[in-house]
């Protein structure tokens, strides 16, 4: 995160949707990038770390659900949200199983919105001090375990090299 702030990436083919969603959320404090197709939130998302993406279902160049697994790859941890026009159960489904974080339908109410994404960057940072709880742990552990394996008199006692550590992105 770029200054302690939260950003998200709004995709959205629809100018007058990727500029109310992003004076809205700016004004939450968010900061906010635009993309108008799959392609440039792609290539925006290695460029950039975003914990939160609003995807549209429908994009000129790539359907939403497709977008989720790319920027999946980009960025695990992100936060999916999917915006529709055209709700319907199969819509909803194919969203949860393509691990959308939430599913909205267009127009969005913004109060739900605010508060959903909100909701979810909470969860997410409880979740990175957990992963960093856990490998500052494990690397106690390691330590501990490599300073029972010395031999007294070694050159190397009181010295500890942790070699194998690994990180939850």
């Amino acid at each position: 995160m770029i200054s302690g702030k939260d950003r998200l990436l709004i995709v959205d083919d629809d100018e007058s949707i990727r500029s109310v969603l992003s004076i809205l959320l700016e004004e939450e404090g968010y900061v906010v990038d635009t993309a108008q197709n799959g392609l440039e939130a792609i290539a925006k998302s290695y460029a950039n770390l975003y914990n939160v993406a609003i995807v549209d279902w429908r994009l000129p160049d790539i359907e939403g659900t497709v977008l989720l697994s790319r920027l999946r790859e980009t960025t695990p941890k992100m936060i999916k949200i999917m915006l529709t026009g055209f709700p319907s159960m199969k819509n909803a489904i194919d969203a949860v199983n393509a691990r959308a974080d939430a599913f909205f339908q267009k127009p969005a109410d913004s109060a739900d919105l605010i508060n959903k994404i909100s909701e979810l960057l909470k969860l997410q940072r409880e979740d990175k001090k957990y992963s960093e709880g856990k490998v500052a742990e494990y690397i106690r552990t390691r330590a501990a375990e490599l300073k029972q394996t010395q031999k007294p008199g070694s050159s190397e006692q009181g010295m500890v090299f942790v070699t194998d550590v690994a990180v939850d992105r």
